[in-house]
C-alpha cells in the first residue's frame, strides 16, 4: 500500500510539473504572439513611410525637370538672339 501510495504521490507531482510547464509553454507562446503583432505594425509603418518617400521623391524629380526645361528655352532664345546680332 505504501508503494502505491509513493506511485500516486510521484505520478502527481509529475502531472503537477507538466501542468505548469504547459502553462509556462502556453505563456511563452503568447508572448511570442504579441511580439509577432508588434512587428508586423512596425513593418506596415514603414512600407507607409517608404510610400510616401517614394511619392515624395517623385514630386522632386517632376519639379526638377521643370525647371531644366523652363531654363532651358531662355537660354536657347538668348543664344539665338545673340547669334543673329553678331552676324
Amino acid at each position: 500500500m505504501r508503494e502505491i501510495d509513493g506511485c500516486a504521490t510521484s505520478v502527481s507531482a509529475s502531472v503537477e510539473e507538466q501542468s505548469a510547464a504547459t502553462g509556462e509553454i502556453s505563456q511563452n507562446v503568447a508572448s511570442a504572439s504579441d511580439g509577432a503583432k508588434v512587428v508586423v505594425a512596425a513593418l506596415g509603418e514603414v512600407s507607409g513611410a517608404a510610400a510616401q518617400t517614394r511619392h515624395s521623391a517623385e514630386s522632386v524629380l517632376k519639379a526638377s525637370q521643370a525647371v531644366e526645361a523652363a531654363a532651358n528655352d531662355p537660354r536657347m532664345e538668348i543664344e539665338g538672339f545673340l547669334s543673329r546680332v553678331a552676324a
